[in-house]
């Protein structure tokens, strides 16, 4: 028994199983796949129009979300105000490319048609002035219109100046995107089925090929005029489990739209066929081979296996004292003395892993820091020297002191950042903080820098907020991102620019600082916030970003560059809606 071989054992073990189970079990498996596969359509089909719903849902929030945002650019309401409608028509096409819709259109207080911009060609202007004029019927929501044989979805938003009895109307901002072939071969593709849009039973847009929609506004017009369910029809000699859904019913501006979604049977009768061969296959086997060596699989393969298995899962935990017995088939026992080897290597490699990581990250560390602290005790050293000399005024004797001053707080930083990152654990201490004070705070600090002479450092107007954070470490965070944008816009051409913004959405609050720098050199963005990467700084090593990352990430929120090119970096700190203690009673209005 002992010098069988695992084939041997497997296979005895298995045609005695195979002959003993295979009369009633594979009957029971073709009846049952059959049912199956048919109840698996029908809920695939389900799914299908949930998909799609949830994706339009997500589209819907996303253009009302940009469409107020849009409405409260104080560049759009400047345009708006001028009434002038070679002005509107000029400044329109940016917003329009801003906003990256495939439909921008803006309208008078009156509701007349100002001016429109959209992907593809050009619609006709009287059916699109209809038609916005019927979304203004909708305030709050998006709604359907179609014109030249295009679908779009769209929401407008009304452009207003003042607040209260004072409020102004300045006109309309409309937003939308078009329910084209992109669209539906998105729904498609996450669906898992073909998808068409029709409107008053014309099909406008779909994954079919042209053939099969022509076929199907003939054969089966009904599911592109009213919704249905679950229904089965054939085109192009192939069967689909049909169900369409109204999207919006007939308006003034719009024909009654449907989306409807065919899952095709073709898969799931392959599945049968393939089933039906196996289940041939299985049962030829069964009734010449069956034997009874089932209670082999237990002693022989079974136990022998479980041992293999505990040494793999004892491995994966980093136990490397777990023993595997050596027992059971020729191939196994061989199996088990292989896992031990490998074992012994692993541990090794691993521990001389862990030392050239080490004496790595040592070294690295030393060379940076090597490198900065002898840049700053030259300048220091140098200055020294000249102070002693009895010979220069006081003027220059005062300018030596600023530069040794520098030399002293540019070593005291390097070395609060490296205690900073040393900690294993950052324990914040919170408190409730104004965010107002705490950014003007840290820009006054950044402004009092040698490395932010000559750099015009805005800060927006923040938001009044209460937040509950680490003010100290919060402060780090701002001032290293304020810093290393002042140090990167140093010898750029005009304008040295370093801007602050605060926002809030649904994320929570965000702080974004912009630079008219360089940008990032793409070949350390992938590794951007790992300690010790930077590129082109005379001095610092390559901590300030791991801290803000870090600090970030204790209060919950996240850290990301939005933007990199030439003339505009961008980056952005998010803290969670939850460290929001107090909001204005405006702000908390625009929310709701």
């Amino acid at each position: 028994m002992r010098s069988w071989r695992m084939r041997s054992m497997l296979l005895l073990s298995l045609v005695a199983l195979a002959l003993a189970m295979t009369a009633i079990f594979l009957v029971m498996v073709r009846l049952t796949t059959e049912r199956q596969v048919r109840s698996d359509l029908a809920l695939d089909m389900q799914h299908s129009l949930a998909t799609f719903h949830n994706l339009r849902v997500q589209r819907q929030k996303l253009l009302l979300r940009e469409s107020s945002l849009l409405s409260e650019l104080p560049s759009l309401k400047a345009t708006m105000t001028s009434s002038d409608a070679r002005t509107i028509s000029d400044s329109g096409v940016e917003f329009w490319r801003m906003s990256g819709n495939d439909f921008f259109a803006l309208m008078s207080p009156e509701a007349r048609l100002e001016v429109f911009y959209n992907q593809g060609p050009a619609l006709t202007r009287s059916h699109v002035e209809d038609a916005l004029r019927e979304s203004l019927k909708f305030p709050g929501s998006t709604c359907l219109f179609t014109t030249d044989g295009r679908l779009f979805e769209i929401t407008s938003r009304p452009i207003t100046f003042g607040s209260g009895e004072q409020m102004t109307g300045l006109g309309y901002v409309t937003i939308g995107y078009a329910l084209d072939e992109n669209v539906a071969r998105e729904v498609s593709e996450s669906a898992a089925a073909e998808v068409v849009f029709a409107v008053d039973g014309r099909i406008v847009a779909g994954t079919l090929p042209q053939a099969l929609r022509q076929e199907l506004g003939v054969r089966q017009g009904g599911l592109l005029q009213e919704p249905m369910e679950s229904r089965e029809i054939s085109i192009g000699g192939e069967r689909y489990l049909a169900s369409s859904v109204q999207l919006q019913a007939a308006t003034a501006s719009s024909g009654a739209v449907q989306v409807v979604v065919l899952k095709s049977f073709a898969e799931e009768q392959q599945i049968l066929t393939r089933l039906n061969r196996l289940i041939a296959v299985l049962g030829v086997l069964a009734a010449l081979l069956g034997m009874a060596f089932a209670a082999l699989i237990s002693r022989t393969v079974t136990r022998p296996l479980e041992s293999l298995i505990g040494g793999t899962r004892a491995l994966s935990r980093g136990d490397f004292t777990h023993k595997v017995r050596e027992e059971g088939a020729v191939e196994v026992r061989e199996l088990s003395r292989a896992f031990d080897r490998m074992r012994s290597q692993m541990q090794r490699a691993q521990q001389e892993l862990l030392a050239a990581e080490r004496m790595a990250t040592i070294g690295q560390m030393a060379s940076s820091i090597s490198h900065d602290l002898r840049h700053y005790l030259s300048a220091v050293y140098a200055n020294a020297e000249f102070l002693a000399d009895p010979r220069i005024s006081n003027e220059e004797r005062e300018e030596l002191f600023a530069d040794i001053r520098g030399g002293v707080q540019g070593m005291t930083e390097m070395l609060d950042s490296l205690l900073v990152f040393g900690r294993t654990g950052l324990q914040l201490r919170t408190r409730t903080e104004s965010l107002v004070s705490l950014v003007e705070r840290t820009a006054a600090a950044v402004r009092s820098h040698p490395d932010a002479r000559g750099v015009d450092l805005r800060v927006e107007p923040v938001l009044p907020l209460w937040i509950e954070v680490d003010e100290k470490e919060l402060r780090r965070a701002l001032y290293n991102l304020l810093l290393n944008a002042c140090q990167a816009v140093r010898g750029c051409e005009p304008p040295a620019r370093v801007t602050l913004e605060t926002a809030i959405d649904a994320d929570g609050v965000s702080i974004t600082v912009r630079d008219t720098g360089p940008g990032i050199p793409s070949a350390i963005r992938a590794t951007l916030f790992q300690p010790f990467v930077s590129e082109g700084k005379q001095s610092g090593v390559g901590l300030g970003l791991a801290l803000c990352k870090r600090i970030a990430e204790a209060h919950g929120g996240s850290i990301r560059l939005e933007n990199s090119v030439s003339g505009h970096t961008a980056f952005t700190i998010t803290l969670p809606r939850e460290s929001i203690i107090e909001e204005s009673s405006r702000q908390a209005a625009e929310r709701r």
